[in-house]
Order: structure tokens, then C-alpha cells, then sequence
């Protein structure tokens, strides 16, 4: 694999560490700032719709420039998002701070994803996909619970400037490794949004939002539902949480090395056996080995359908894929978003934190029936931007 994919994992690993790592400093930000718990949730709320407005808007000023030249400005947003962060005198600038940073999350990932696809071979695009990707996995393994540690034993600005600093060396990386890849001739932002009329993107994008949903559905409520339904105690959340993220880790790397051979099936076989995970975790999460045994089965399946769901994206859009790749980054948020406001919805009518996970249930079978529908429509010849693998019968290959 090229060097340069070794510069797109550091800024995905800086983003996915900045990302998640809030949710475990939220008492510490609430108590300097002298907010409540749920004031101080604005700084994930923020950071989230941050992503869903970003990825157009950065993608779409993208279109004018390099590819290469596009990511270094991007990281260096993100630096100044996060020193802001750090250095933050009252809440509401720390709230800006997360929102700039958050705008450079779904145009990193969609611009990334395209040059990291370019930068291989066609059969090796989901691998070089999954590598990148891989950046953000270790950061729910490596940077969250280390920068938890750190921002609850000395300072949860010590953790925001050293996330700025691994948007340094990501900035650094791009500038020395990533190749200067000129900007598309003829591509502008008409072409880009030409590529919402086709149907299989629209498609893929609606399974990112509901699949990667039926996962944050359970772990949005994992913190109450470990403690209260198996009986952790509220430190060893944490860990479970490295349990989860290496799940994650091991899911994205089945999900690179077969999406290129099978994608389609990449698909069906992980958010079958997701759906089934979810269903079961109702059940397990009231043992502690089961618990965390289901939940790391839960970060593998989820992850699993990552590498085939954005190598689809791209496919289908190959003739201007960056804004449909970006956008892809913002339905995983969205349904985020849309599975934790659902899963909330149930347990505030009176059920304990275990039945979220039936709404994970719906909304991966919901991704799972959406396959099977681009699947068919492949079959009846329906106009494609591309020609991926037509039937699921590939994984033979």
C-alpha cells in the first residue's frame, strides 16, 4: 500500500479521536465551564450537525482546487478547531471550536476516500479504503480512552491540544506523502450533484444512514445499559468501549480485504448477522462476559459494511464521486443522530435501556431490505453509474 495512505489514517485517526473522545470528558468541560451535563452535550450535538453541514459545503468549495491541496486546508481547520477547543476562555467558544473542527470531517473522509482509491489499483480500492479507515478505528481503541485518561487525570485541554498536534502531523504527512493529484478536469459542482439523480446512490447512502444507525443505537446507551442491565461499575465503561472499538478495528479490516471481490455481499452477510447481534444483545447485556462479548461482535458487523458501503458510493458516482463520498460520511451521522433521538424515544415511554437495541434491529434489517433492492434493480438493467458486481454469487471469485 502506498506512504500515502499512511498520512490519510493519522488525520482520520485525529479525527476520530476528537470526535468520540468529548463524550468522556463531559463532566470535566461542564464543571470548568459551570454548565450542566446536558448544556455541555451541545458539544457533541454540535459537532455532529457540524459534519452533516460540513461535508457539502467544504466538498463543494473542494471542487475548486487540488485534491491534495483541498486535505491540507482541511487539516488545518481542524487544528485551529481544536486549539480553540483547548484554549477555549467560556463554552461558547468552545462550542465554535468543536463545529470548525467538525466541518473538516466529511470532506477529509469523502476527498480522502477518492485519493485513496486513486492511489491503487481498481481490484484493491476497498483496501486502500479500509486503510484509511483505519485511522479512525484505533482512535476508539487508542485515542479515546487515552485521551479520556488524560483529560480526567490532568486536563481535558492537555487532550484537545494533543489532538490538535496529531492534526500537525497529519497536515505534515499529506504535505510530504500524499501524491499532488491535479483537480478533475470538467468536474464542477454541477457534475457533483448530477450524481444524486442516480438511484444506487441514493440507495447506498440510505443504507450508511440505517445500518451504522442500528450500531449507535445500542452504543449510544451502552454507559446505562453496562451499568445498570450487567452491573459494571461506571469506570470499566471505558473499557468496554476498547472492547467495542476493537471490534471495529477487526470489522473494517475484514470489511477492506473481501468488499473489493464481494461488496454487495460484504453488505448483506454483516448487517444480517448485525441485526441478529442487536436482537441478541437485549438478552446478553444482562451478563457481563456475554455483554462484552456480544459487543464486540456488534464492532466488527457494524464496521464491516464500511469499506463496501463507501466503496459502492464511489462506483456508483465514478464520474464526480467526492461530494457523494463526503456526503456518505454525513448519512453515518445522520444516523447516528436519527437511531440515538429513536432509541431515546423508547426508553423515555418506559422500557429499560436494553430495548434501544430493537431499534438497531429495525434499522439494520430496514439497510438489509435497501441491499436487496439495489440488487434487484441492478438485475432489471436499471441505469447505473457504474458496473460493480452484479450479482452476490461473485464472492466466488
Amino acid at each position: 500500500m502506498p506512504l500515502a495512505l499512511l498520512a490519510l489514517a493519522i488525520g482520520a485517526f485525529g479525527i476520530g479521536t476528537t470526535e468520540f473522545v468529548i463524550m468522556g470528558l463531559l463532566p470535566e468541560v461542564a464543571g470548568d465551564y459551570g454548565v450542566s451535563i446536558p448544556t455541555a452535550g451541545w458539544l457533541v450535538t454540535g459537532y455532529a450537525l457540524g459534519v452533516m453541514l460540513g461535508a457539502p459545503v467544504m466538498t463543494a468549495l473542494g471542487t475548486r482546487v487540488s485534491r491534495k491541496g483541498m486535505l491540507m486546508l482541511l487539516m488545518g481547520l481542524f487544528i485551529a478547531g481544536n486549539l480553540l477547543s483547548a484554549l477555549a476562555p467560556v463554552f461558547g467558544i468552545m462550542l465554535v471550536g468543536r463545529v470548525v473542527a467538525s466541518l473538516t470531517h466529511g470532506a477529509f473522509f469523502g476527498i480522502g476516500s477518492v485519493v485513496a482509491a486513486d492511489l491503487v489499483a481498481p481490484e484493491k480500492k476497498a483496501g486502500a479504503i479500509a486503510m484509511m479507515f483505519t485511522g479512525l478505528t484505533l482512535a476508539n481503541v487508542i485515542g479515546v480512552p487515552l485521551g479520556t485518561f488524560i483529560g480526567q487525570s490532568s486536563s481535558w485541554r492537555i487532550t484537545f491540544a494533543l489532538v490538535a498536534a496529531l492534526g500537525v502531523a497529519g497536515l505534515l504527512g499529506v504535505a510530504k506523502l500524499v501524491p499532488d493529484l491535479p483537480k478533475p478536469e470538467g468536474v464542477h459542482l454541477r457534475h457533483e450533484l448530477a450524481a444524486f439523480k442516480n438511484i444506487q446512490v441514493l440507495l447506498a447512502l440510505a443504507m450508511t444512514v440505517l445500518g451504522f444507525g442500528g450500531v449507535f443505537a445500542a452504543i449510544t446507551y451502552i454507559a446505562p445499559m453496562m451499568t445498570e442491565a450487567a452491573g459494571f461499575s461506571d469506570g470499566a465503561v471505558t473499557w468496554l468501549l476498547v472492547v467495542f472499538g476493537a471490534g471495529m478495528f477487526v470489522g473494517n479490516l475484514v470489511g477492506g480485504k473481501f468488499a473489493d471481490r464481494a461488496p454487495l455481499l460484504m453488505l448483506v452477510l454483516p448487517l444480517t448477522g448485525l441485526a441478529i447481534a442487536l436482537g441478541l444483545f437485549t438478552v446478553t447485556a444482562h451478563d457481563k462476559v456475554a455483554a462484552a462479548v456480544t459487543l464486540f461482535a456488534i464492532g466488527v458487523l457494524g464496521f464491516a459494511t464500511v469499506p463496501s458501503l463507501q466503496k459502492r458510493v464511489l462506483d456508483q458516482a465514478h464520474a464526480a464521486p467526492t461530494l457523494a463520498s463526503a456526503m456518505n460520511i454525513g448519512a453515518f451521522n445522520l444516523g447516528n443522530a436519527i437511531a440515538a433521538w429513536l432509541g431515546g424515544l423508547v426508553i423515555a415511554a418506559g422500557f429499560d435501556y436494553t430495548a434501544s437495541n430493537w431499534v438497531g434491529v429495525g434499522l439494520a434489517v430496514s439497510a438489509l431490505a435497501l441491499a436487496f433492492l439495489a440488487e434487484a434493480l441492478e438485475r432489471r438493467g436499471a441505469p447505473t453509474a457504474a458496473a460493480p458486481d452484479r450479482q452476490l454469487a461473485v464472492a466466488t471469485h
